[in-house]
């Protein structure tokens, strides 16, 4: 007799598009993108890699606070934001801020928010998004909420929210995919992983053999893609919301990736806990390396246009900065005002306070 846990297991193989050679393995899946969307979404995963390598040195530098690198995950990150439309709602995790980048966060805006300055948390009026949410996993409740708002408002729109692996521990988790579940609300539930809960592997995290098939216990849609494909990434993401906005319920993503830097800048070094030769494996099939030789096969792409991106990336950014240099200091007040809608008495008192200080 098969036993129940391997039955379901068997079900939850990774799909791809794409293998490591950047050819096409599964043309029945094949997104229907023009080529100039093709373009786009390698001109992105470029600007994004370079974006990293930038945002990690001015954080050496003393000029950038808080941040996590994305370097490794950007077929994750930005072939599931591409299958987005604008008035869809992004609930980010603290390692998701390209998403909301080129949702339509200024740059200057998510240097703030690396900075703690609240300005970095206001989101334009054409940005539908939370703020990149520290607390790991609580995003995926509040994703339930929003993609049920959405349902019962009669919206053709979705929720997206994101963490990694060690988010699937959480009991925030459990409860974000049973209430989506239960209520049937627009989500779609996006879990990166990239192997290493800061430093604690995947294999201690759950005994599960993959994270997808932890959608079957709300009973959602789940699937495992490679996610180091951004063509799979985009199609999973796509069908998802095809399958959400048609009242068919929520789906959880697992997308398989890897960090190629440290946890985040604050002191974690990934050599203690991962191997040279494991960064080696992973790096053979990088997201950029793999959608730049399919480019190159269909004529797309070309070295001349890549360190165009690579230029154009490294202007903006440093106008970003120096714009976020420019940007008014946070005051104490300004943490005051912004903490409730309606400051109560011992906030009041102390917000006089503080604007006496604030005004000698």
């Amino acid at each position: 007799m098969k036993h129940v846990l391997e039955s379901v297991e068997s079900k939850f193989e990774m799909f791809q598009i794409l293998n490591e050679d950047g050819k096409i393995v599964n043309k029945d899946d094949m997104p229907d993108l023009s080529d100039e969307e093709l373009k786009e979404l390698m001109k992105r995963m470029v600007y994004t890699r370079i974006l990293d390598q930038r945002s990690i040195a001015l954080n050496r530098q003393g000029r950038l606070g808080f941040y996590a690198p994305t370097a490794g995950q950007e077929a994750s990150q930005l072939g599931s934001q591409f299958a987005l439309e604008q008035e869809d709602f992004l609930l980010p995790g603290y390692r998701d801020v390209p998403q909301l980048i080129w949702q339509g966060l200024p740059l200057y805006q998510a240097f703030l928010f690396s900075r703690g300055h609240f300005h970095g948390n206001q989101m334009p009026e054409n940005v539908h998004a939370l703020s990149p949410q520290i607390i790991i996993g609580a995003q995926y409740v509040q994703a339930a909420g929003v993609g049920l708002g959405l349902r019962m408002r009669g919206k053709k729109n979705v929720a997206v929210t994101y963490t990694g692996d060690g988010g699937t521990s959480q009991g925030d988790f459990y409860e974000g995919l049973n209430f989506a579940g239960a209520f049937n609300a627009n989500v779609i539930f996006i879990v990166q992983n990239n192997g290493f809960a800061i430093s604690v592997p995947r294999e201690k995290q759950t005994k599960a053999k993959t994270l997808a098939q932890k959608a079957v216990a709300a009973g959602i849609e789940g699937i495992q893609v490679d996610g180091m494909d951004v063509l799979a990434v985009y199609a999973a993401t796509k069908d998802a919301r095809e399958r959400a906005i048609n009242g068919e319920g929520p789906t959880m993503i697992e997308t398989l990736t890897y960090r190629y830097g440290p946890h985040t800048m604050a002191g974690d070094d990934p050599t203690r806990y991962r191997s040279a030769d494991l960064d080696t494996e992973w790096e053979k099939k990088d997201p950029l390396v793999r959608f730049r030789k399919f480019l190159e096969s269909k004529k797309l792409w070309s070295e001349e246009e890549e360190n165009e991106v690579i230029e154009k990336a490294k202007e903006e950014i440093k106008e970003a900065i120096k714009q976020a240099d420019k940007y008014p200091k946070q005051k104490v007040t300004d943490l005051i005002e912004h903490m409730y809608e309606e400051l109560p008495v011992n906030l009041q008192e102390q917000m006089e306070e503080y604007k006496e200080k604030e005004s000698k």
